[in-house]
């Protein structure tokens, strides 16, 4: 186990196994070899002839399948027929899956190729491509000449060697029976055939190289090397060869466009090694059989076929066992993988006698061999990003399992939301066992949006166990409804289709964690002076015995009576448990919901009591007041839109409820944990062991929080009555030296608390940017602590009575390490209470801004007045340095004898108001000739302007520059808290506008601005051409794209398979201009859009392919 391991010859270096020892012994079966005569010229006339015929291969594998993930690499193939088009290569190139891919001749002339057969087992395969479409270069097709192979031939490997165009590797065959290499054990590997081997040295790229001799002749086809040494694995061709007859003689059958071509293949689902005589009669072989064998062999056989495995369920599976020896098959000696080869795919569907020796007993068994193709998927299930298909031979020979069980190709987001890995199987859904994709799918066809179902799955690492999860089928429209895509070898595309029946998945709206689908609500508006009424709901969660993450799910009664929402007055503040001040905005009494029946109250009461003894327990006075307030948060960003620098998939986080009354509830959280609004929230409360959905509804703009809405009827009569929310305490501000309780939650949803001193209440935070710009915390002042549970727990601060002072969050940032490298960080700091108070009073009581739909009720949500401005404070002993005047010097510390300081600036956001007025390095010394210490004082100046009537929107700003006191307007900006609300995915990159850390770089491109290119997916056309991500898109084929809309436009015109010119602008400001190859089949055009109207995200079709009128070229 201590070689060197071997890998495929592709770009991207596949390492696997090791090889056994015997890899270094060389048996001599091989042909006797010829004298080689051959001169440089000869070489040189062969190579002319040669070169001109090997492409280079620019492959796309658009969706992961059976072995593959998706990717883009370059590889090698060359011409075996020129008059028909057909270009032999690898079948790890050609790929199992839906493949993209392109041939480049010597002289640089593109063709589009596409698959026409890939071999189930062995590596080959075929592209085909139009010959009339290669207008510029003569070149002539490369003959097959698996006869000439023989050990000590010199040879030439020609190909795309290391990513060159041209490379010409020199060798000489050594080996021509190495066993087939392996290269991974959960991936493609070769079996039952003998490999040659040569030290040519050959590394990523070659595959699909020719290995020619003097004359011209492939003797071999490159495949795969090892990594750290010279040897590189070579493929004979004689199955090669037989495949290419008949592809010929199909396509010689249709005159004007290619028909897929049926190659016969036949297996009995069982791997033979080829061992020496000296094993095999360790194994038990008889000397007589033997001698038989030696004798009916050809001259110089050394060893014979033995089984290595049965795959379960195949045909020779519980008849042949591992050290069985094969000695004849329907009466004729086999001892060679060829020969055995030859008579399976002749015998396809017909019965095969083997003759067997097993530990010194001879075996007679009948098998029916299986047509291979059966058992190679030619089709897959695509939902919610995942890709699942039945599993085939390949898989099923490394893992051991059947062929055409529920195999799981990539995890996609739904299915990685609940933890199930790639290669998992899966094996009972929504309670009903499954064994085959149709029935996976007619359970899907069932489900609403949002259901939630237990899933069991095995993997091959775990392979005796079965693992629960519990499955959230998307609420929003994040992915295409599913597709099954089917491969189609007479275009080379694989044809979608849905699934899914339309009326079976419809969505539901505000927020709801029911399972079946949603009846119709009335939606009103906070605004209104009428009465509002809500319909009547079934708002029950349903009752699975699926397990979460965290193991908090509550199977909750379905017997439980409705709770209906009354008429109220919407101008009451009582009615709707809207307060009138913020002193008694979190009274819980005012708070609670009304109890459906006196059975309810008895049940709560029993429960409140049985959770208030538990909690005495080991509890301060401070832990026991806010634990029925503490929520768990568990947070997913799907991949199709991972928006605004998000730099993970999954968090998890401690937050707050902040309001709850009968209608809705609001949970406090930090904005490492609730990073952007798309996104699937999931909120387990302390006080009651339940889970329910939770939608974002306010992103602040500046303040590192977010505020999360639920559905209280979702927590049962029960449970409402448990959960409370907590009473937040603004005022007074915590100073150094107060004493505070730290509570917050474990994972395992454990109440924990300490008793802090506050060091520092008003610690200014300095984050920097990180590579991929994401959302960093700006302007805001922090509280520290003397101890505290570590950089990943949060929590509040509250006072001895349990009333919350601050939020302790969590903030993100990027350590950088030398000039290449960093690392993700973060850490906890606690945030005064006032920044979230005042906009909970907004939401509350009703404020100015656009409504949202919460819950079934519109509800106005705030706009905030901010300086785009980054801040970053001073001493004033630094600032007297810099000139500032004594008289200013003092008036600042009058009035802030504590900070001491005053308020510099660090750069504009781009595109703001303040831009080109203030300048980096000025002091801002007063706001309406008021001094100015602090980030608050800004904020409070910001708010005055919205409550003075004969305002622009413009500060009076008193600001030291360069040595001059100047007097400035400058423009302030309005933001709402609803984050990036829109995306586009286009040719596989999701695209939006530049947000907030993208211009806090304080730079967008001449041109105007342009669209911001955020993420981008493997296998996709931007993948294969290089656009990638933290780049602007300013120009398509010479047409302005300053804002989304614009670049709408512009693409939507654009054509299937048509390249496009466009122009780029990096974050360092370097302008590029590429082209790329549009692909609506795979990679329509689609945007997403958040509806506040339904407080959904709807996925909408900009520009897509009808796939019912390809047909093959």
């Amino acid at each position: 186990m201590g070689d060197t391991p071997e890998r495929l010859g592709s770009e991207t270096p596949m390492v696997g196994m090791e090889t056994s020892l015997k890899d270094g012994l060389c048996m001599e079966i091989d042909p006797s070899f010829r004298e080689n005569v051959a001169t440089a010229e000869d070489w040189r006339k062969a190579l002319d002839k040669v070169v001109p015929a090997v492409v280079v291969l620019r492959t796309t594998a658009c969706r992961a399948f059976d072995t593959e993930s998706a990717g883009a690499s370059y590889a090698t193939g060359f011409i075996v027929d020129k008059r028909r088009g057909i270009i032999l290569t690898n079948r790890h190139v050609v790929k199992s899956g839906p493949v993209v891919a392109e041939a480049m001749f010597l002289n640089r002339e593109e063709v589009p190729i596409y698959p026409i057969y890939r071999d189930p087992v062995h590596d080959f395969g075929f592209f085909r491509y139009d010959p009339g479409a290669v207008q510029f270069l003569n070149y002539e097709e490369i003959p097959l000449a698996p006869e000439a192979a023989c050990v000590g031939l010199e040879i030439r490997v020609v190909g795309n060697d290391s990513g060159e165009k041209v490379s010409i590797l020199a060798g000489t065959l050594a080996r021509l029976d190495r066993d087939a290499p392996h290269y991974k054990k959960d991936g493609y590997n070769d079996f039952n055939t003998f490999y040659m081997q040569a030290a040519s040295g050959t590394k990523g790229g070659s595959s699909g190289s020719p290995v020619i001799d003097w004359q011209g002749r492939a003797v071999a086809l490159n495949a795969g090397s090892k990594s750290s040494s010279a040897s590189a694995f070579f493929l004979p061709l004689e199955r090669v060869v037989r495949a290419l007859q008949l592809l010929q003689k199909g396509r010689d059958t249709y005159t004007n466009k290619w028909e897929a071509v049926s190659i016969p293949r036949g297996t009995l689902q069982v791997t033979f090694v080829h061992k020496g005589f000296d094993e095999t009669r360790r194994l038990g072989l008889r000397n007589d059989t033997e001698q038989m064998v030696r004798v009916a062999s050809p001259t110089g056989e050394t060893g014979m076929l033995v089984v290595d495995s049965a795959v379960p369920g195949g045909p020779a599976h519980t008849h042949l066992e591992p050290g069985d020896m094969l000695v004849r098959v329907n009466g004729e000696v086999m001892t060679q993988f060829l020969k055995l080869e030859t008579l399976l795919d002749d015998s396809v569907g017909k019965v095969v006698e083997l003759q067997i020796e097993r530990g010194g007993t001879s075996l007679t068994v009948n098998l029916v061999v299986q047509d291979l193709h059966l058992i190679t998927p030619d089709y897959f299930l695509e939902v919610s990003g995942a890709v699942i298909h039945p599993l085939s031979y390949q898989q099923a020979r490394n893992f051991r399992f059947h062929c055409g069980l529920v195999y799981v190709a990539e995890p996609g987001y739904m299915l990685f939301r609940a933890g199930i890995p790639r290669h998992a199987i899966i094996k009972k859904f929504a309670g009903e066992e499954i064994s085959r994709l149709d029935e996976l799918i007619a359970v899907l066809n069932k489900l609403s949006r949002g259901a939630r179902v237990p899933l069991e799955y095995i993997s091959h690492t775990d392979r005796h166990r079965r693992k629960s999860v519990l499955v959230t089928v998307d609420r929003h429209e994040w992915y295409a409804s599913p597709q099954i895509y089917t491969r189609d070898d007479s275009s080379g595309l694989w044809i979608p289709k849905p699934a899914i029946l339309p009326e079976a998945s419809g969505p539901s709206t505000g927020v709801s964690s029911n399972i079946q689908p949603l009846a119709s609500e009335t939606v009103s508006s906070i605004a209104d002076t009428t009465h509002a009424e809500k319909t009547n709901q079934d708002d029950k969660l349903e009752s699975t015995n699926g397990v979460t993450v965290m193991d908090t799910c509550h199977e909750h009664s379905r017997n439980e009576p409705d709770i209906t929402i009354k008429k109220r007055r919407l101008s009451d503040p009582s009615a709707n448990g809207i307060a009138a001040s913020a002193a008694s905005l979190h009274e819980s009494e005012d708070l609670k919901m009304e109890d459906s029946d006196t059975n309810g109250n008895e049940i709560s009461s029993d429960y409140q009591d049985t959770t208030a003894v538990a909690s005495a327990a080991n509890a301060s006075f401070a832990e026991s007041v806010i634990e029925p307030t503490l929520v768990m948060f568990e947070v997913h960003v799907p991949q199709s839109v991972m928006l605004d620098g998000v730099h993970a998939q999954h968090f998890f986080g401690t937050g707050v409820i902040v309001y709850h009354s009968q209608y809705m509830g609001l949970a406090l959280v930090d904005k490492n944990t609730v990073a952007i609004s798309a996104s699937d929230v999931m909120l387990s409360f302390a006080a009651f062991p339940i889970e329910i959905p939770g939608e974002v509804v306010f992103l602040h703009p500046v303040h590192n929080y977010a505020l999360v809405a639920y559905d209280p009827s979702a927590l049962g009569a029960v449970g409402a009555s448990t959960v409370r929310a907590a009473e937040l305490l603004p005022d007074p501000a915590l100073r150094r030296g107060d004493s505070v309780y730290l509570v917050g939650l474990s994972r395992s949803l454990q109440t924990t608390s300490r008793k802090s001193i506050v060091t520092n209440p008003c610690a200014a935070l300095n984050i920097g940017s990180a590579d991929c710009p994401r959302y960093r915390a700006t302007n805001m002042e922090v509280i520290e602590l003397d101890t505290d549970f570590g950089s990943s727990f949060s929590g509040v601060l509250t006072n001895e009575h349990g009333k919350v002072q601050a939020i302790w969050a969590s903030f993100s940032t990027q350590l950088k390490y030398g000039c290449n490298s960093s690392e993700d960080h973060q850490f906890v700091r606690g945030i005064p209470s006032y920044a979230v108070s005042e906009v909970l009073e907004k939401i509350v009581s009703g404020a100015n801004g656009p409504p949202l739909l919460i819950n079934g009720i519109r509800r106005p949500m705030p706009l905030l007045r901010i300086l785009e401005v980054e801040l970053y404070p001073t001493l004033l002993s630094k600032a007297r340095s810099f000139g500032l005047s004594d008289n200013w010097v003092q008036a600042l510390v009058k009035k802030d004898p504590v900070r001491r300081q005053v308020l510099r600036v660090k750069g504009c956001l781009a595109g703001s108001k303040a831009e080109n007025i203030l300048e980096q390095g000025d002091m801002v010394l007063a706001v309406n000739k008021e001094p100015v210490t602090c980030f608050r004082d800004i904020e409070k100046a910001c708010q005055a302007l919205d409550k003075s009537e004969d305002t622009d929107g413009k500060l009076k700003l008193t600001i030291f520059r360069q040595g001059h006191e100047i007097d400035v307007l400058v423009g302030t900006d309005v933001r709402d808290g609803n984050g990036t609300t829109r995306a586009v995915n286009w040719c596989g990159c999701i695209i939006q506008d530049p947000h907030p850390a993208v211009r806090a770089l304080g730079f967008l491109p001449e041109e105007g601005h342009g669209v911001y290119v955020a993420r981008w997916s493997h296998g996709s056309p931007v993948h294969r051409y290089g656009l990638y991500a933290l780049q602007w898109i300013v120009e398509v084929n010479g047409k302005p794209t300053p804002s989304l809309e614009a670049f709408i436009n512009v693409v939507k015109e654009l054509g299937h398979a048509e390249f496009v010119r466009v122009k780029t602008v990096h974050l360092n400001g370097k302008p590029r201009v590429m082209t790329l190859k549009q692909d609506l089949h795979y990679w329509p055009t689609w945007g997403l859009r958040f509806d506040p109207d339904t407080s959904m995200w709807r996925r909408e079709i900009i520009k897509a392919l009808d796939c019912s009128f390809i047909r093959a070229s």
